[in-house]
């Protein structure tokens, strides 16, 4: 085959797919949007009738970026606007669902952080976020999570988990609920024994210093219990 008909063949079969897959990935981040938004104004007068202090809000910041804000937590929401394909190493190639068409194993990717309220609230800019899960999308509509607790183990069935509105919703609790039992630690005293003179003269030290919730700890496997 001439290598114009190779190239005009290869964007046939991939290049076009990965396109069915871009616009998949943003079908379902605009599903999982539309399910944020309405989980947040329902928890909101909830959260509120048990103390006006728990915030709940949904904020929209791009076409690709929203946020969940709850009580002293944020979660961002954001589509990568690549495609990807798994590692020849990766489990995903075991299963006959990938081995019967290797097109399916070409997703778009959706990363959820976690992040303190505080640190948008003071512009802590030095802050440190935390991936608490990332939901792949093939171009058929097949999904699966990789990310912390029951989030690395409840939605791993690529072959049968095609996705839906519901899946969504039971995603993002399982995100938010990971989120709210993931305390701030304090960190090592060896860590923040030492300060500039630049961080005493910010308005606030503790502006300048950096947090995270387990700033100094080592962030452990899926498995594991922090």
């Amino acid at each position: 085959m001439a290598t114009h008909d190779t190239i005009l063949q290869v964007l046939k079969e991939k290049s076009a797919m990965k396109q069915d897959v871009y616009a998949r990935n943003l079908e379902v981040f605009s599903m999982l949007r539309e399910a944020v938004s309405e989980f947040a104004d329902k928890l909101k007068p909830q959260a509120a009738a048990i103390d006006k202090r728990l915030v709940v809000e949904y904020r929209n910041k791009s076409e690709f970026e929203f946020e969940l804000r709850v009580a002293g937590d944020v979660l961002i929401f954001s589509a990568h606007t690549n495609v990807f394909e798994f590692d020849t190493s990766h489990p995903m190639w075991k299963t006959s669902y990938i081995r019967e068409n290797a097109a399916r194993s070409y997703c778009g990717m959706i990363n959820i952080y976690n992040f303190l309220s505080d640190s948008f609230k003071y512009n802590r800019y030095n802050d440190l976020g935390y991936l608490v899960a990332r939901i792949f999308v093939n171009h058929e509509g097949h999904y699966f999570v990789e990310g912390k607790r029951q989030l690395g183990f409840l939605y791993n069935d690529f072959a049968s988990s095609k996705i839906s509105k519901d899946d969504m919703v039971k995603i993002l609790e399982s995100a938010v609920l990971y989120c709210l039992d993931f305390d701030l630690f304090t960190p090592p005293y060896d860590e923040v024994k030492v300060i500039s003179l630049a961080q005493v003269q910010e308005t606030s030290a503790m502006m300048s210093v950096k947090t995270g919730k387990r700033l100094g700890f080592r962030y452990q496997a899926d498995t594991d219990v922090e």
